[in-house]
């Protein structure tokens, strides 16, 4: 359990919160919900916060190890004809920069903030299901290795982060390179969508009495709208890269044309799910904008209803996109008028979100720190790649710039300007109820600088390359084709963009060691997490908040009201009705368990094996199966078995 001494074995079951006060009830609980000394008790912690945290680390490693393929690439390109890596050696780096930054950072970092504080935010305990919470780690660690380990040992995948066919079939890809990355995308995805479960039950029947419908934070609407784009999206791209293995492995022939199979099926399976993903990617970012403004403007967000209609809106309409990629495809031209009329249609709520953010900064009396910097960056370089993004709806234009760096100027500009810039911001708002600490204001302005001019200095000049001609996928280019200078000017800026991340990680590693204590709540923010200790105490709440207010901590100054009834002898939560957030039921909170991690170690290598003989899907299943045994064996009481 915790650090504490453990607790008798003699207590009453029947042992209530209201039986205890202040330290005493605040101790006992630490060592009800806290996580062990050892390596066995840390490996077994289902603590919300503690899993969130391994999945902030492992995100923003993988982001790492991302952004050095895209230096290498960068320098590769800085000058035609270069000769710093060959046409093979590019091709993995390509495909592992776009695998790793789609796949291992930009869909779990969303959901790694999200588990760490919806639960926070909600006012609840752990997040719902926690042993699955801690078995989508464990999973999405072992996936990420999986590919860094091949490409380390020279099998990693060379057939972009899209792995289209037939270049990625059989035929065209012998050995086991493709393999690696559909057997990838399959494994990891499964952690995706169990973390996109957790969160929508947390949401629907976890949340602190009275927090109705209407007072749900706004963060926690966008990651809730993220889970279900989630859980309908991801099963597509799964299923495409299960077929691909099928395919490649025992001869199924789903792709191939010349037996029955269809080329374009790969391509709809594919960007059914592609499209989506940028949101998947992006609601997250809206999700830190949106907890950040109100906090620096000293007011409530502006147009709560319409923020939260918009989000909704978006969900659905990024499942009507998908064909605006294959717009070259031959597709009727019914068909691409639709999507046309789809493209453009969904850049009105986005729109609308702006809009409400800026009147809400329009109306407050902003504190310019370094968080809000970023949300400024966020604003400049989002609206730009989705203006670029109209001009892509077009079929005429998207013809002629397909395939350049016109589309790799705007990918980045939506996704880096949509996801990273908020999520720097978030993390210099939220590190102190991470550590305790506060971050280095002087350099996080350095910080927000490097990585604003970099950023722009490296990807605006692609759009000018890409309108010149230069095609995306080339590891080099003739002199005579005149790209050389922009190509120089965008290595530059991606140089610039680096040192900025280097900034950041030396900013987190200095203040986790000697950063300003930060207290409980140090920018005087009105949502629940303000609320709880920084970093907060395993149960996060001594007692559940009852909640009266959009923004709790500003209606209620004097003091959160609270609920009382709850266990102080074991984990126990309180499940609430979906749309009033009336107390219905106390229910137990799962104890710790190994059985998880186990559990995907055995997931882990049945995938890994069956890249290598379709036997190991047989020989996996005997230690799955005794690994769930193990998870869900009963143990005794009740609340032991939850």
């Amino acid at each position: 359990m915790s650090d504490a001494a453990p607790l008798p074995r003699d207590l009453p079951r029947d042992l209530r919160d209201t039986d205890l006060d202040g330290p005493a009830l605040s101790e006992r609980l630490a060592r009800i919900w806290g996580t062990g000394r050892g390596v066995i008790a840390r490996l077994s912690s289902v603590d919300h916060k503690v899993i969130g945290r391994r999945y902030i680390a492992t995100a923003f490693l993988f982001l790492f190890l991302g952004g050095l393929t895209a230096i290498v690439m960068r320098l590769q390109l800085a000058r035609p004809e270069n000769g710093l890596v060959g046409p093979d050696t590019y091709n993995q780096l390509f495909t592992m920069h776009g695998s790793t930054m789609m796949f291992l950072f930009g869909v779990p970092i969303g959901e790694a903030m999200a588990v760490y504080l919806v639960p926070l935010m909600v006012g609840t305990r752990n997040i719902a299901f926690p042993r699955l919470n801690a078995f989508s780690y464990w999973v999405y660690l072992s996936g990420g290795l999986f590919l860094w380990i091949s490409f380390l040992l020279n099998i990693g995948p060379d057939v972009g982060w899209f792995a289209y066919v037939p270049l990625s079939g059989p035929e065209y890809s012998p050995g086991k390179r493709a393999d690696v990355w559909a057997q990838m995308i399959t494994f990891t995805e499964l952690s995706g969508l169990a973390v996109a479960v957790e969160i929508i039950v947390t949401v629907l029947k976890q949340r602190a009495p009275g927090m109705t419908l209407d007072r749900i934070p706004l963060f926690v609407w966008a990651l809730f709208v993220n889970s279900f784009i989630i859980v309908f999206a991801l099963p597509a791209v799964m299923l495409a890269s299960t077929f691909l293995i099928l395919d490649r492995l025992i001869g199924t022939q789903l792709f191939n044309p010349a037996e029955g199979g269809d080329a374009l099926l790969f391509q709809h399976l594919f960007w059914f799910f592609g499209h989506p993903e940028v949101y998947i990617i992006f609601l997250p970012g809206t999700a830190f904008v949106s907890a950040i403004i109100p906090t620096f403007a000293r007011r409530e967000i502006f147009g709560y209803l319409a923020l939260v209609l918009s989000l909704i809106a978006t969900g659905f309409l990024s499942f009507g996109l998908w064909v605006h990629h294959m717009f070259t495809t031959g597709l009727p031209q019914l068909g691409a008028a639709f999507f046309t009329a789809s493209s453009m249609l969904i850049a009105i709520p986005n729109g609308l979100q702006i809009f409400c953010w800026i009147a809400t900064l329009w109306d407050g009396r902003p504190v310019w720190r370094t968080p809000l910097l970023f949300v400024c960056g966020f604003f400049f370089v989002f609206v730009a790649g989705g203006l670029s993004g109209i001009m892509l709806a077009s079929v005429p234009i998207d013809t002629q710039v397909h395939d350049t760096y016109f589309v790799v100027a705007h990918f980045h500009y939506v996704l880096i300007g949509g996801n990273v810039f908020p999520l720097l911001g978030a993390i210099y708002y939220w590190f102190p109820k991470f550590t305790g600490r506060l971050m280095s204001e002087r350099l996080g302005r350095w910080n927000f600088w490097l990585v604003f001019v970099g950023f722009n200095v490296a990807f605006f000049p692609m759009h000018i390359s890409g309108l010149m001609g230069m095609p995306r996928r080339v590891y080099t280019y003739g002199p005579e084709m005149g790209w050389g200078d922009l190509q120089m000017l965008s290595t530059a800026g991606a140089l610039v963009l680096f040192s900025g991340f280097l900034v950041f990680f030396w900013n987190v590693a200095a203040s986790l060691r000697r950063g300003d204590i930060a207290g409980p709540n140090p920018w005087g923010a009105g949502t629940l997490e303000w609320a709880a200790a920084s970093p907060p105490a395993p149960q996060n709440f001594d007692r559940i908040p009852l909640v009266t207010h959009r923004e709790p901590l500003w209606a209620e100054r004097a003091g959160l009201p609270v609920a009382t009834g709850l266990s102080a002898a074991y984990r126990e939560l309180v499940v609430t009705s979906v749309a009033e957030a009336e107390p219905q039921l106390r229910e137990a909170s799962p104890e710790p368990s190994i059985w998880p991690l186990v559990a995907a170690l055995a997931v882990g290598a049945t995938f890994i094996g069956s890249i290598f003989t379709p036997h190991a899907v047989l020989w996996g299943l005997p230690p799955i199966a005794a690994a769930l045994t193990g998870w869900f064996w009963p143990k005794g009481t009740p609340e032991d078995e939850a």
